[in-house]
């Protein structure tokens, strides 16, 4: 199993971009395919985003597409969610997670979580 640490959550204001980082420990980071979730206020867990273990595929949730990117670095264990045009909807604690898989999707098995990170849109 990897270590996930999330970082780069923060207070913005709507429309603008937030960068969200996810550190992650052990040498075995480039077998795992990563995943973005969030849990908005009262509700429960939502995928967000996945990139493949070896990065060139990504998987989005549509209510995200064409605003948020993910990307990873192997050689920096790191994974990082651009998210642009943020809305007031996007407010939530954002998790990533670690799936041994080559892709990481909504239906994915996730093997390991971060702590979460706070994200809150305000208008």
């Amino acid at each position: 199993q990897v270590q996930l640490v999330e970082s780069g959550g923060g207070l913005v204001q709507a429309g603008d971009s937030l960068r969200l980082s996810c550190a992650a420990s052990g040498r075995t980071f480039s077998v795992y395919a990563m995943g973005w979730f969030r849990q908005p206020p009262g509700k429960g867990r939502e995928f967000v985003a996945g990139v493949s273990s070896a990065g060139g595929n990504t998987y989005y949730a549509a209510s995200v597409k064409g605003r948020f990117t993910i990307f990873r670095g192997n050689a920096t264990n790191t994974v990082h969610l651009q998210m642009n045009s943020l809305k007031l909807e996007d407010t939530a604690v954002y998790y990533c997670a670690a799936a041994r898989s080559p892709m990481a999707g909504p239906l994915s098995t996730y093997n390991s979580w971060g702590q979460g990170t706070q994200v809150t849109v305000s208008s």
